[in-house]
C-alpha cells in the first residue's frame, strides 16, 4: 500500500499542515493530519525544526515503511532545486538563498529525492482537479483569493503557476484590486465615517447587520470578472476554480461576477473549491502520481 501513499504538506505564512494522502482512494488518512503555527520571521534553524517536528508527527501516525513527500510552497522559489528566493515578503526571509529541500531532508533523515515541491497556487488547483470541484475538466484556471492573488492553469494533464498577480490592471496591478487589502482600502474610501474593517469577514458581518450596502462586493465582482475574462480567454479555459478565504463570501459577489463574464461572452462554470484548506495539501501529495 505504500506505493499508493504520499505525505502532503502545505506551507503558509503562519502555519504548516501535514497529512498522509491515499492516492488510490484520493483521501486523507484522518489521524495523520497535523497543523502547527510557525513563526515565519524566525531564524532558519527554528523554521526547519518546526516543520520537521510536525512532519515527523504525521509520519509516525502514518505507520508506513516509506513516505514520499509533496510540498506546496509559496514563492518566489526554485521548486526543482529546492532553493528559496523569498525576500522582503514579510515571511521566511531567513530561508533566502538556502536549499530548503536538502535542509529538510537532512532533518528528516531522508533523501532529497523523496521530496517534491511546487507553488502553493498550483498545488491548490492540482488538488481540486485531482479530487475536488474540477474533476473531469481538461483545461481549468484556478485563483486563490486572500492576502494575495494566486493563479494557476491545468492543461495537458499538468498544473503550472501563472504568477499573474502583477499583471497590469486598471490603475495598478491585478493584486491591488483582487485581494484582501483592496477591501479594507475601498471600505475606508466609501465609508470614511465608519469604523475601519480589518478583513473581509468583518465586511460580511457589516452587510448582514445592514449597517452598509453590498456595493463593495458588487464592485469586487466586476473587477474579478474583468480579470477572469482576460485569464480565461488567454488559457481557453473550460472552467474556473475559486479558492482562498475571499471565495467563502462568493454569494456576496456572485451575481456581479457572472454578469461581467456574460457581457464578454464568457460562459463557463465557476467552481468553488470543495476541499477547503486541504486543496494544496492534497495537490502536493498527488505530484507523485
Amino acid at each position: 500500500m505504500d506505493n499508493f501513499n504520499a505525505l502532503g504538506i502545505d506551507i503558509g505564512g503562519s502555519h504548516i499542515t501535514v497529512g498522509l494522502i491515499n492516492l488510490h482512494r484520493k483521501e486523507m488518512i484522518a489521524q495523520t493530519y497535523f497543523r502547527r503555527t510557525v513563526d515565519s520571521k524566525a531564524p532558519l534553524t527554528e523554521i526547519i525544526a518546526d516543520w520537521a517536528t510536525t512532519i515527523k508527527q504525521s509520519y509516525k501516525e502514518a505507520n508506513v515503511a516509506t513516505v514520499r513527500i509533496g510540498i506546496a510552497m509559496p514563492g518566489p522559489f526554485d521548486y526543482e532545486k529546492g532553493v528559496s528566493l523569498m525576500q522582503n515578503q514579510d515571511k521566511y526571509d531567513a530561508l533566502y538563498g538556502y536549499n530548503v529541500k536538502e535542509l529538510l531532508a537532512e532533518a528528516l533523515n531522508i533523501k532529497p529525492t523523496a521530496i517534491q515541491m511546487k507553488n502553493d497556487a498550483a498545488c491548490f488547483l492540482q488538488g481540486e482537479v485531482f479530487s475536488g470541484s474540477a474533476i473531469g475538466y481538461q483545461r481549468v484556471i484556478g485563483l486563490t483569493l486572500g492576502t494575495g492573488l494566486g493563479t494557476a492553469v491545468y492543461k495537458n494533464e499538468t498544473v503550472e503557476e501563472c504568477a499573474l498577480w502583477n499583471t497590469p490592471f486598471l490603475d495598478s496591478i491585478a493584486e491591488d484590486y483582487i485581494a484582501s487589502r483592496w477591501f479594507t482600502k475601498r471600505f475606508t474610501e466609501m465609508y470614511p465615517n465608519h469604523q475601519p474593517i480589518s478583513n473581509v469577514k468583518e465586511l460580511c458581518q457589516r452587510i448582514k447587520d445592514q449597517s452598509i450596502s453590498n456595493d463593495i462586493f458588487e464592485e469586487f465582482g466586476e473587477n474579478l470578472g474583468n480579470f477572469l475574462v482576460f485569464f480565461s480567454k488567454k488559457e481557453k479555459a473550460e472552467a474556473i476554480v475559486l479558492g482562498g478565504n475571499i471565495a467563502n463570501a462568493f454569494h456576496w459577489f456572485e451575481d456581479s461576477l457572472k454578469a461581467t463574464l456574460k457581457r464578454s461572452a464568457v460562459n463557463i462554470p465557476i467552481c468553488i473549491a470543495s476541499l477547503g484548506e486541504n486543496s494544496a495539501l492534497i495537490g502536493a501529495a498527488s505530484l507523485w502520481l
